[in-house]
């Protein structure tokens, strides 16, 4: 993807070099993200440093509640790691249940939307739905395990967590927002530009 070389026509829909990038809220033009950060942004300062996010959080809260434009702040979690917990192992027994789990699920539904027409047994079309939606999510279950021939034979959950988590505003905004932290009693770890 090419960008245009002029500032001015990077930003705007319809422009070449644009793409197809459309409006944003109101009407306001969608800076191009390349996923490395804010482009050309305003300078931030870093007001605050803090070892998890509620601490963060509740400095900006308190920033909100003293009436700071709040909209010119940000938390950032810097320190990213990727935590992935090994939850169990998976058989292709545990996957046909999971997967009949999921297809009673399926199934009840799909019994709701033609019981709802039916006239008869109403009950009955449902109960059927839920067994039919079981049994084939159990087939469907195993196979899909067998499929991977053994490569991952465990479930896990992932979750992304932050070593520290930074406040910033904007640059003009700084010294308003430290001596509002400064009443609050909160001793940041650092305040460096940025």
């Amino acid at each position: 993807m090419t960008r245009s070389s002029t500032p001015a026509a990077a930003g705007q829909p319809g422009t070449a070099g644009a793409g197809t990038m459309p409006s944003g809220p109101a009407g306001q033009p969608i800076p191009f993200d390349d996923g490395r950060g804010p482009q050309g942004g305003r300078p931030t300062v870093t007001i605050g440093s803090y070892p998890d996010y509620p601490s963060a959080q509740r400095m900006v809260d308190h920033l909100a509640d003293n009436r700071f434009p709040v909209e010119h702040t940000a938390i950032v979690g810097t320190n990213l790691t990727l935590v992935e917990t090994v939850l169990g192992r998976m058989t292709t027994g545990r996957s046909a249940l999971i997967g009949a789990g999921t297809g009673a699920w399926f199934g009840l539904f799909i019994g709701l939307l033609f019981g709802i027409f039916t006239a008869g047994n109403w009950a009955a079309v449902i109960l059927v739905g839920l067994v039919v939606g079981a049994i084939w999510g159990a087939v469907f279950g195993a196979i899909a395990h067998a499929m991977t021939g053994g490569r991952r034979d465990f479930t896990s959950a992932s979750s992304l967590r932050a070593g520290q988590y930074a406040v910033t505003v904007d640059a003009q905004f700084a010294d308003q927002a430290q001596e509002l932290l400064g009443r609050m009693h909160l001793t940041p770890t650092r305040r460096t530009g940025g």
